[in-house]
């Protein structure tokens, strides 16, 4: 089989990718077998060297060693999230718990430990550079927090937990796309469609065509892109409450993608975990490892925007109710009404139609606004290369470039939604950038999940998407412009209530009018957007902050409420979600961005679980950093992007991240910027 598998062959593709055409999904188990049997080995060479542990022979080998194993999980990785297939679900069902089980023997390994732990016991005479105790101190940390310190049957236990966490992460998030992918709000003529705007039926109509429906049909999926402008602009309330109802509800449905039990047992395991490692629950293990540190420094941010955002939310539901009264509505608001009556506000105060606005944001003149940001602050030109096939027609394929013209990575952007692709929007990379070893240049991508065009009339985004397309664009440049020796340091691998600095400060540069001026430009005519438009964009900038930034608040305080139990069996997911909503006091017509049983962040992994503060957490950040562009009279001053690079883009996990932005800022954040940009102080 290895002669003929092409993912155990050299992967000489263009600039090392994979060979993506020759790949089927029957391919990733013996691969995976060799590859997790090549590193293994290197593993026990490692642990039993007999030479004494050293830098080199003991951390710096770790973080060379399974090099096959780890492209090999990160293109299987990207292909589940952007190109399922049953074939491949099935692989990643079956290989959950062996790949978990091979974590688990690398960090509880006795040996390795004792090698891995003497040295950092060493570490202040070892004569290190400032990177490399870096990497030091996080691969023994990583140890400890995998267990490494567990003896006997708590040892066995933990390992028994890891496996069955990774099955149940891979069958929350295989249920998840199973709802997304079998719903569709199928609008039968135009009564269905009343109130809807040209480019909307332009997508209904393209999703139709995606999912093989006859020609002249349109559909309601559940991708953001489509279901949003729906609920905003549809005047079907029946057809509004359906779809908004089928929102809510993914991995809510009894049968076999019901996710209640799932995040149940989840839950409990990860309550067993922290207790293994002697943390009272969850949320105080994984907040160990962060910039807040604790549950009290979350609740304090969580808190402080909390407040003034319920006041917010009640002058806009009073702007709702006059605009329902205007309409001739009297039935109660409900959550499947706000965006409704929102745009009629927004129009009626601010003279903003989203029909109008959304011709000027044609989705290729946006990469090409991110593009032109990138040139402009750090150098990079992004060289589109049509002939480099990637894993699906959709994805475009670019060489990355710095200002000298070498070559600085590649980008891969996959912009679309489609029946097979996870809902959401995220960076990944097929590749890290490194020198530990092999100089490896960095392969990154970006995922959106736009609707796209009908075929010949391009695709137009929403103010919304132009800024989701930046701020992934922005953990992409975190990527790309990684400049350190180690793997396990690069990029955007850093704590996680740092990650979101580099990708929410890109976002300020998607609303600036300078950027917007040179880009922003009638997919028809041709004419740059107005004055007068960019003055009302402008005002209007503060409109529905306060409902928008509840349900982030609401998601949060979940999340963190779910992990800080401290009773071994875990509630229903449903019931405590609603006790919790009910203490927080949210209005029911707001409600929540994330439910708990489609809560990707969550449940499909551990990443984010006890985290999705950390996007409030980095908008601390961002809007402070940005003040330095604001400060130094140009948002495009060369100096203040030279030293974000030096201190934050470039240098990955390299510098412990506090330190890394007062290098960069020359003290910390302040949190006035965040509350004024949300229109909160």
């Amino acid at each position: 089989m290895t002669a003929t598998n092409p993912l155990l062959q050299t992967w000489d593709g263009p600039y090392g990718l994979p060979p993506f055409e020759a790949i089927a999904a029957e391919h990733f188990m013996p691969a995976f077998e060799q590859a997790l049997a090549e590193h293994r080995a290197e593993l026990q060479a490692l642990a039993h060297n007999p030479a004494a542990p050293s830098f080199d022979n003991t951390i710096a080998a770790l973080d060379r060693s399974g090099r096959r194993l780890k492209a090999l999980r990160q293109l299987f990785d990207t292909l589940n999230a952007s190109v399922s297939s049953e074939p491949l679900q099935a692989v990643q069902r079956a290989m959950a718990a062996p790949l978990a089980a091979h974590s688990n023997a690398i960090y509880l390994d006795a040996a390795l430990f004792a090698r891995v732990d003497a040295l950092h016991a060493q570490r202040a005479q070892l004569g290190l550079t400032a990177e490399q105790l870096r990497l030091l101190e996080r691969i023994q940390l990583d140890f400890v927090r995998a267990g490494a310190q567990l003896q006997g049957e708590a040892r066995q236990r933990y390992a028994h937990i890891m496996e069955r966490l990774a099955q149940l992460h891979t069958q929350f998030a295989q249920n998840v796309l199973a709802d997304e992918c079998s719903y569709q709000l199928l609008l039968q003529g135009e009564a269905d469609m009343a109130g809807l705007p040209d480019y909307l039926r332009a997508s209904a109509r393209q999703a139709a065509a995606q999912r093989g429906l006859p020609e002249g049909s349109h559909i309601v999926t559940l991708s953001r892109s489509l279901i949003v402008p729906f609920l905003t602009f549809s005047q079907r309330r029946d057809l509004r409450q359906q779809a908004y109802e089928a929102w809510v509800a993914r991995g809510e449905h009894a049968g076999e993608t019901d996710n209640r039990a799932i995040v149940q047992d989840i839950l409990t395991l990860r309550h067993e975990q922290a207790q293994l490692l002697g943390y009272a629950c969850y949320a105080d293990y994984a907040l160990a490892d962060t910039m807040a540190g604790s549950q009290g420094a979350v609740q304090a941010l969580l808190q402080q925007v909390w407040a003034p955002a319920q006041q917010a939310v009640q002058r806009e539901r009073e702007q709702l109710l006059a605009a329902q009264r205007q309409c001739g509505d009297t039935h109660p608001l409900q959550a499947w009404d706000w965006r409704y009556y929102a745009e009629k506000v927004r129009q009626q105060h601010y003279a903003l139609d989203e029909a109008q606005i959304k011709p000027h944001f044609a989705l290729g003149a946006m990469v090409q606004a991110a593009f032109d940001c990138a040139q402009r602050l750090y150098g990079l030109r992004f060289v589109h290369q049509p002939t480099v096939a990637a894993y699906h027609p959709d994805v475009q394929v670019y060489e990355v470039q710095d200002a000298q013209g070498r070559l600085r990575g590649l980008f891969l952007h996959d912009n679309f939604a489609r029946p097979n692709k996870r809902s959401g929007a995220w960076m990944n990379a097929l590749r890290w950038q490194a020198r530990n070893g092999i100089d490896a240049l960095p392969i990154i991508l970006n995922n959106n999940n736009f609707a796209k065009g009908a075929t010949g009339e391009g695709t137009l985004l929403s103010f919304d998407d132009v800024r989701t397309l930046f701020h992934e664009f922005g953990h992409a440049l975190h990527g790309l412009l990684s400049d350190v020796a180690f793997e396990r340091l690069s990029g955007t691998q850093v704590l996680r209530d740092f990650v979101e600095l580099p990708s929410q400060l890109m976002e300020h540069w998607m609303a600036e009018p300078e950027v917007l001026r040179r880009h922003a430009r009638h997919a028809q005519t041709g004419e740059p957007i107005s004055d007068a438009l960019l003055a009302k964009l402008k005002a209007a900038a503060h409109f529905n902050q306060g409902y928008e930034t509840l349900r982030y608040c609401a998601s949060a305080l979940v999340d963190l409420a779910v992990h800080a139990r401290t009773d071994a069996q875990a509630p229903d997911p449903v019931a405590f979600e609603a006790q919790t909503l009910a203490a927080l006091g949210l209005p029911a017509e707001v409600g929540m961005n994330h439910r708990l049983v489609h809560f990707q962040h969550l449940f499909s992994g551990s990443s984010y679980a006890s985290g999705y503060y950390v996007y409030l957490w980095a908008e601390v950040l961002d809007c402070d950093a940005f003040e330095a562009f604001v400060e130094a009279g140009d948002v495009f001053d060369p100096t203040t992007a030279a030293r974000l690079v030096e201190h934050v883009l470039a240098v990955g996990n390299s510098r412990e991240p506090a330190a890394t932005y007062r290098a960069f800022r020359g003290r910390d954040a302040e949190v006035t910027p965040m509350l004024r940009g949300r229109g909160l102080c």
